[in-house]
């Protein structure tokens, strides 16, 4: 499932942001980018983020601007830079070589140039954790509306279903006499009225009904849709369920398709297999 949030502060010190975007996944991959000051509180978010987000291929974003550019700016210690280049220029003279890089290469001996160590005091860290939760409460929010949509079309693909196989019952009442009447015709024309024994006829009539019918499948494809629907309205995260119970939903559907024996009833597992395969196409998106 998609997800997005953002929030942000500003403070003396500068102005921080936190980003949170997502695309569905089966597990949680991570990626994070904290700002160097806050760098020891990596391992912290990572937990924080598989309690709070499950599941999803997540990107988080944790931006940090300094008002004070010089906040962070380099330092050069300038008797040291003085004295490396002295001593360079002077050897230099002695040896009748060229000065005009001294001064580059003076800059890049130790501790000529020193970096101020990023780090941010306790208080900075409570108020960039406050907004990353914020963000995480956007981000939820946003899922939690987009899974409002899904589950409306799902329910309502579930209901057409149901729908479809009460077309079917209502279908299936002239079925058995049609297989009769056609079974019937097809041995009168092969042996002759006469020749038909009545009791054979009707043994073997039982066994080949017996095979064709549909009942415990159209038990069982509503068993699963009525299960589906419950599943729907659980707190929980269900997508793998969802999942499972889809997979066999289609297969009661192809066995009902495959026994009808009954053109009108094919076509309507047809749509069913329809619908089927758009609730399975809406179910990549859940969670």
């Amino acid at each position: 499932m998609t997800g997005f949030g953002t929030a942000n502060f500003n403070n003396e010190q500068g102005h921080y942001a936190v980003e949170i975007k997502s695309l569905n996944s089966k597990f949680l991959e991570l990626s994070l980018k904290v700002p160097k000051a806050f760098a020891d509180k990596e391992l912290f978010l990572r937990n924080e983020c598989t309690r709070l987000l499950e599941r999803g291929k997540i990107n988080i974003s944790i931006s940090a601007e300094q008002d004070d550019a010089t906040a962070s700016a380099a330092t050069i210690n300038r008797d040291l830079l003085t004295h490396y280049y002295t001593e360079l220029k002077e050897i230099a003279d002695n040896l009748g070589a060229s000065d005009a890089d001294l001064l580059k290469t003076a800059l890049n001996f130790p501790d000529v140039v020193s970096y101020k160590e990023e780090k941010a005091d306790d208080k900075e860290w409570e108020k960039v954790y406050e907004v990353f939760l914020l963000a995480v409460q956007e981000f939820q929010q946003f899922r939690m509306d987009e899974g409002a949509v899904l589950k409306t079309d799902l329910a309502m693909r579930s209901n057409k279903l149901l729908g479809l196989l009460s077309q079917v019952e209502a279908k299936e009442t002239s079925r058995i006499p049609l297989i009769r009447e056609k079974i019937n015709h097809y041995l009168e024309e092969a042996v002759g009225k006469e020749n038909v024994d009545k009791n054979r006829f009707e043994q073997e009539l039982i066994y080949y009904i017996d095979k064709l019918d549909i009942t415990e499948e159209k038990v069982r494809l509503r068993s699963h849709c009525n299960y589906f629907i419950k599943a729907l309205e659980s707190e929980d995260a269900n997508g793998k369920k969802l999942g499972f119970i889809s997979q066999e939903m289609g297969r009661e559907i192809n066995t009902l398709g495959s026994k009808a024996n009954n053109a009108e009833i094919q076509q309507t597992v047809v749509q069913m297999k329809e619908e089927l395969e758009k609730i399975k196409e809406q179910l990549l998106n859940v969670l």
